[in-house]
């Protein structure tokens, strides 16, 4: 931390890293709760218990940390945890993990990576965010990074491209007979990661405001993963009403859900709900297509799914974006002149 024009800077790095980090982890995550979908579990069920390990880890975590410092729970705060847990968590899982579903973890994870595109977008409707000028360098590095991340994910959609790995999946297996049928869910689960993809992107930027009403990060996750937990139950009852689909005896998708709750859900929204603090809804959200790259190789190396011609393409082009505009905001400071300093 240092001095600039009587402003303190806070290092921009730290939360950059644990932005990364926490992608990195995301992308396992996503892997693994495809694989515990295939099975058959009712994705909302997953989801209802993930919010729940997510609020039982967080409890004693936010007691010990910011009892002194919590602000008071007024009823409009808890209305609106109850939002962020409907846009973050319970109603963004329903599309998500639905679309996960039909397609594979490097997919969700790739269209993941229009969301700096769309929260951007979301940004300056709301007027969160301001652009002074485009006609600069750094303003058209930004636009064509932009361009080039709903290219990526849009190739990544409609094009899967020749096998270039002799990995061998259960997906494999399937007959060539179903292939329409594979193509329209293909499709078909897409559009429910996009769905979920915005709501997210709305996620991030409504934490942007909540965080300055309620600055308590711990306490923050906490609150919207319980209400999160009774939204998934309630929308579990979409796919099946029958209890007997909440008992789980499948080790692997115990040891998923866990890993799901803790490591996809508490740490990864505590560090994401830093992250949008310290850097911007906007810089946070481009962080967030990292996690492409994780579920890519834990797919391919631990999961054996196939490698595509046109999945790798995406990648390449997709995290592009995210290089191009970490470098743009990280030396320009008039995208974001909030970015790094606080007063």
């Amino acid at each position: 931390m240092g001095e600039m024009g009587g402003v303190k800077v806070v290092s921009k790095w730290p939360p950059v890293i644990v932005m990364v980090t926490s992608q990195v982890a995301m992308g396992s995550v996503n892997a693994l709760v495809k694989k515990a979908l295939d099975v058959g579990v009712n994705h909302m069920i997953v989801g209802a218990y993930r919010m729940a390990i997510s609020s039982f880890i967080l409890a004693p975590i936010a007691y010990f940390l910011e009892r002194k410092i919590i602000p008071q729970i007024t009823f409009r705060l808890m209305v609106d945890h109850f939002i962020s847990g409907l846009l973050g968590a319970s109603l963004m899982q329903f599309f998500y993990l639905l679309g996960l579903s039909y397609t594979s973890a490097t997919v969700a994870c790739a269209l993941v990576s229009l969301m700096p595109a769309i929260t951007f977008a979301f940004a300056l409707i709301f007027r969160t965010e301001k652009i002074k000028n485009l006609k600069t360098q750094a303003g058209m590095i930004k636009v064509m990074g932009t361009i080039i991340c709903i290219g990526g994910a849009l190739f990544l959609t409609f094009y899967k491209g020749p096998h270039i790995s002799n990995s061998h999946s259960h997906l494999e297996a399937l007959p060539h007979n179903n292939s329409n049928h594979n193509t329209k869910n293909w499709l078909l689960g897409c559009l429910y990661l996009t769905i979920g993809i915005v709501l997210l992107s709305l996620w991030i930027l409504f934490q942007g405001t909540l965080n300055i009403k309620y600055p308590c990060k711990f306490s923050s996750t906490c609150l919207m993963s319980i209400f999160a937990a009774f939204q998934c139950a309630l929308l579990s009852l979409y796919k099946s009403r029958d209890l007997k689909h909440w008992i789980i005896d499948d080790g692997f998708v115990i040891g998923v859900i866990v890993y799901a709750g803790v490591i996809g859900q508490a740490m990864s929204t505590v560090a994401a709900t830093w992250g949008i603090k310290r850097l911007g809804a906007v810089f946070a959200s481009a962080i967030m297509p990292v996690s492409l790259i994780s579920a890519t190789l834990f797919d391919f190396l631990i999961l054996h799914t196939p490698l595509y011609l046109g999945r790798c393409s995406s990648i390449i082009s997709l995290n592009s974006f995210l290089d191009s505009f970490i470098y743009v905001t990280t030396n320009h400071k008039f995208f974001f002149p909030n970015f790094g300093y606080t007063v």
